[in-house]
Protein backbone atom coordinates (compact mmCIF):
# COMPACT_ATOMS: atom_id res chain seq x y z
CA UNK A 1 0.00 0.00 0.00
CA UNK A 2 1.05 3.00 -0.43
CA UNK A 3 0.41 6.27 1.19
CA UNK A 4 1.23 9.86 1.60
CA UNK A 5 2.70 10.37 5.10
CA UNK A 6 3.23 14.76 5.72
CA UNK A 7 4.24 15.22 2.05
CA UNK A 8 6.14 12.32 1.25
CA UNK A 9 5.22 9.30 -0.73
CA UNK A 10 5.82 5.74 2.06
CA UNK A 11 5.16 2.22 1.62
CA UNK A 12 3.56 -0.41 3.84
CA UNK A 13 3.75 -3.87 3.65
CA UNK A 14 -0.03 -4.40 4.87
CA UNK A 15 -3.04 -3.99 2.61
CA UNK A 16 -4.76 -2.43 5.56
CA UNK A 17 -3.88 0.06 8.23
CA UNK A 18 -5.58 1.63 10.59
CA UNK A 19 -4.69 5.12 12.31
CA UNK A 20 -3.34 4.28 15.25
CA UNK A 21 -0.70 1.89 13.42
CA UNK A 22 0.33 4.30 11.25
CA UNK A 23 1.24 6.02 14.40
CA UNK A 24 3.26 3.52 15.37
CA UNK A 25 4.67 2.35 12.33
CA UNK A 26 6.56 6.04 11.62
CA UNK A 27 7.29 6.03 15.35
CA UNK A 28 5.63 9.11 16.33
CA UNK A 29 6.82 10.98 19.40
CA UNK A 30 4.11 11.75 21.73
CA UNK A 31 0.61 10.33 19.76
CA UNK A 32 -1.35 11.80 22.35
CA UNK A 33 -0.21 15.33 21.74
CA UNK A 34 -0.34 14.91 17.76
CA UNK A 35 -3.79 15.94 15.38
CA UNK A 36 -4.19 13.53 12.31
CA UNK A 37 -5.43 15.13 9.21
CA UNK A 38 -6.73 12.12 6.60
CA UNK A 39 -6.83 13.51 3.09
CA UNK A 40 -7.48 17.13 4.25
CA UNK A 41 -10.03 16.34 6.87
CA UNK A 42 -9.35 16.52 10.96
CA UNK A 43 -9.69 13.34 12.89
CA UNK A 44 -11.28 13.26 16.21
CA UNK A 45 -8.78 11.17 18.58
CA UNK A 46 -11.25 8.48 19.88
CA UNK A 47 -11.51 7.63 15.50
CA UNK A 48 -7.94 6.53 15.47
CA UNK A 49 -8.32 2.96 16.81
CA UNK A 50 -11.38 2.37 14.12
CA UNK A 51 -10.21 4.44 10.82
CA UNK A 52 -8.79 2.60 7.90
CA UNK A 53 -6.18 4.13 5.78
CA UNK A 54 -6.47 3.17 2.15
CA UNK A 55 -3.63 2.79 -0.96
CA UNK A 56 -3.55 6.49 -1.99
CA UNK A 57 -4.55 8.06 0.71
CA UNK A 58 -2.30 11.24 2.58
CA UNK A 59 -1.78 11.68 5.87
CA UNK A 60 -0.55 14.16 8.43
CA UNK A 61 0.68 14.50 12.01
CA UNK A 62 0.07 18.00 13.21
CA UNK A 63 1.40 19.30 16.29
CA UNK A 64 0.09 22.67 17.50
CA UNK A 65 2.41 24.87 19.44
CA UNK A 66 1.44 27.94 21.31
CA UNK A 67 3.88 30.81 21.32
CA UNK A 68 4.69 34.33 21.35
CA UNK A 69 6.40 37.29 22.49
CA UNK A 70 6.82 38.38 25.87
CA UNK A 71 7.48 42.06 26.47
Amino acid sequence: MNVKVNGKDQAFDKEALFVKEVLTICEVSQPDMVSVQLNGEFLQKEDYDGTSIKDGDEIDFLYFMGGGILY
